[in-house]
């Protein structure tokens, strides 16, 4: 099989994962909160910070910096529009994460 084969093979595949009932379910929280601009740029304030938050290196004021976080956006996670987005997000993310796992153990790449 060609790297050719390979690239087509996988586009096919990503085409399957767009069909996926969690991709959907993604892409439509996705949509829906973008029809609010300002809501949306929170949710990616709210994303970019949590990212930033989990990649640091300092782990001993983690707990207390992510309990501050949490509780600083504690009103914001209660909206529906936000908190069905955020959890279609992280069903797709883990799917994914899932799908890297199982494609690297299956060729054997360590």
């Amino acid at each position: 099989m060609s790297d050719s084969d390979i690239m087509i093979a996988t586009k096919e595949f990503a085409e399957t994962i767009q069909k996926s009932d969690t991709y959907q379910k993604y892409y439509y929280q996705r949509e829906k909160i973008k029809r609010q601009p300002e809501l949306y740029d929170k949710v990616n304030e709210f994303r970019q910070r949590n990212f930033d938050l989990q990649n640091e290196v300092d782990s001993e004021e983690l707990f207390d910096r992510m309990e501050a976080f949490e509780k600083e956006y504690e009103k914001f996670r209660e909206n529906p529009l936000v908190d069905d987005f955020l959890r279609a997000e992280l069903a797709f993310c883990r799917m994914m994460q899932d799908i890297n796992v199982l494609l690297t153990t299956e060729i054997d790449f360590e």
